[in-house]
């Protein structure tokens, strides 16, 4: 089964507002940019994927996904993640792709043999239909979605994103596979998302850099103990 991955991105201007009570605008800019970065870079790196294509309606998010080696599906104007993806996974149907894992760009514990694991639990002689799952954290979210064909069901992202899309492998009579991954699990949202990215005291990657940057040092161990913004 050859498989593509598809990472939807909105341009940065706006991103990340639920984020507003711990970072300033241009901070959730920095940090929103630096989660794709370190995602793309590890999606890209996966072995057992074909391609890398990013879905995306801005020019600066597309320059940095082909400079990384990923291919771009262009928005005419951006859409809501859905939509997005959507418009995205009939383009690669369309292409002649047998399926599609869908990974979100702001999981910045994700490291390629998180990437290799999911696609480890298709078996060799898979063919369509088939789609497997992996849930956020608080199994409220959708992190990762391998679905074959891209079309296989309908997607609805955002709260209770997981619940809808097993309810729609029941709806299609497909079993409900879905796995585990600690590090895809984990995408910020909130600031409640950056203390438990931060409990894991991982070095490396952009979106660490990208945290002391914008907030220093001394204001992150602050959130981290008060539990607050």
């Amino acid at each position: 089964m050859q498989i593509a991955a598809l990472i939807p991105i909105k341009g940065f201007s706006n991103a990340k507002q639920r984020l507003g009570e711990a970072l300033s605008r241009a901070g959730r800019e920095v940090l929103a940019e630096a989660m794709f970065r370190d995602v793309l870079r590890q999606v890209v790196s996966a072995r057992g994927l074909e391609a890398t294509f990013v879905v995306t309606g801005d020019e600066y998010v597309a320059a940095i996904a082909s400079a990384a080696g990923a291919e771009v599906i262009r928005e005419s104007t951006e859409q809501g993640e859905t939509s997005a993806v959507d418009f995205a996974r009939y383009r690669l149907k369309n292409a002649g792709w047998e399926a599609v894992l869908i990974i979100p760009g702001d999981m910045p514990l994700v490291r390629a043999e998180d990437i290799e694991m999911v696609l480890a639990q298709v078996p060799a002689d898979a063919r369509a239909p088939f789609a497997l799952l992996v849930p956020s954290h608080d199994r409220l979210g959708t992190n990762g979605l391998l679905l074959a064909p891209p079309d296989l069901i309908q997607l609805r992202f955002g709260y209770n994103s997981f619940s809808f899309h097993m309810s729609q492998l029941t709806a299609h009579r497909l079993p409900a596979r879905f796995c585990e991954n600690e590090r895809i699990a984990l995408d910020i949202d909130e600031p409640k998302d950056l203390e438990r990215f931060l409990s894991y005291a991982m070095e490396g990657g952009e979106t660490i850099k990208a945290l002391r940057r914008v907030m220093g040092e001394a204001d992150l161990w602050q959130t981290r103990s008060t539990g607050g913004a």
